[in-house]
């Protein structure tokens, strides 16, 4: 995610552990520990419900806005 807000500083920001973020976007949580790492990009539809749950929106993710 270049040059957003990360998705662990999201997570952080919404008071989520990666195991509560995992069951609330039905993923294991070592999905959620490898696109935190950037080891793996989620899917754009992922990357959707993660701005739902994280209560940031798309531009805040890619872009810091």
């Amino acid at each position: 995610m270049p040059n957003g807000l990360s998705l662990k500083a999201a997570r952080v920001n919404a008071n989520l552990t990666q195991k509560d973020a995992a069951q609330k976007l039905n993923v294991c949580q070592k999905t959620i520990s490898n696109w935190e790492s950037g080891k793996r990009s989620p899917r754009m539809d992922q990357v959707k419900r993660l701005c739902e749950v994280y209560g940031v929106n798309q531009g805040e993710i890619f872009f810091g806005t």
